[in-house]
């Protein structure tokens, strides 16, 4: 029996799907410009009702000058931010991709547990290590700089965990062949296996990126210099000291987030690959 065709014209239900989706992006993306257009006002015309989208009076160049080269210069802890966040992202992707390709490609004694162990520190929250790793901090200087800021982040067990399952998704010939033709481990891992996971290794990068740059917990107990704070230290010190100035705060808040956009959209491809990867292996 012949299917019967279905008339060629629109299709009403994924029409539906496509306005639904959009409306509720565009309610989501509400307060973000909502903070975007109050960082360009003059702090009268903040609360003002109705809304104004578009504000009537400019004074986004007072505004930014103020939170990036005022009393609490936003440069200062951006550098640091940016300093911070690229080395914890750089050394913690080669950390965590050596792990993870030893823990999936290179047969020992005891790899199967030794990665449980590893694994089993994962289900060991933060906060009940703080004390102690303040305590070790201060004994070995690494105390107040920005070294042992970096050094908390850099060894991901997240990381390793996370990039081993692409590793254990790549095919065993390829590493057996790279041994035939005489390459060691580090030359296979470099010029083999790196090509191969290089979407997830970026997808890693960009969140440990995200996420060093969000941090707040860590700055906030193991950093005491002002000069060595970080974005997130600076916006709370900021919104403590400019509470009467919405337009400000929020001026603070859009240079806060906008490099996570930035590496967000730069990298969204490679985040996709990633994805895709991950929903093929094996």
């Amino acid at each position: 029996m012949q299917r019967v065709q279905r008339a060629s014209g629109p299709d009403w239900r994924k029409l539906v799907v496509t306005a639904v989706l959009l409306a509720m992006s565009i309610l989501f993306l509400l307060p973000f410009i909502w903070m975007l257009t109050t960082s360009f006002k003059i702090e009268k015309d903040v609360f003002v009702y109705p809304i104004q989208w578009i504000p009537k009076q400019w004074n986004a160049i007072a505004n930014y000058k103020e939170v990036w080269f005022g009393d609490y210069p936003f440069y200062v802890y951006y550098l640091n931010t940016i300093k911070v966040s690229v080395l914890t992202t750089l050394i913690s992707c080669t950390t965590s991709s050596l792990a993870a390709y030893g823990f999936s490609k290179i047969r020992f004694k005891g790899s199967k547990t030794l990665f449980m162990i590893v694994l089993a520190t994962y289900m060991v929250p933060n906060q009940a290590i703080l004390v102690p790793q303040f305590i070790l901090y201060r004994n070995i200087g690494l105390f107040d700089n920005h070294l042992g800021l970096i050094m908390i982040g850099s060894f991901s067990v997240l990381g390793t965990f996370m990039l081993r399952q692409f590793f254990m998704g790549l095919p065993q010939d390829y590493i057996e062949s790279a041994k035939i033709d005489g390459a060691g481990h580090f030359r296979t891992f470099w010029s083999i296996a790196i090509p191969l996971v290089k979407p997830a290794i970026a997808t890693y990068a960009i969140l440990r990126f995200i996420w060093t740059w969000n941090d707040y917990q860590n700055p906030l107990i193991f950093l005491r210099t002002d000069k060595l704070y970080t974005i997130q230290l600076a916006m709370q010190k900021f919104t403590s000291m400019s509470g009467e100035f919405y337009s400000l705060i929020m001026a603070a808040a859009v240079s806060a987030i906008l490099p996570l956009l930035i590496v967000f959209i730069i990298g969204q491809k490679s985040v996709i690959e990633g994805i895709a990867l991950g929903g093929v292996k094996g």
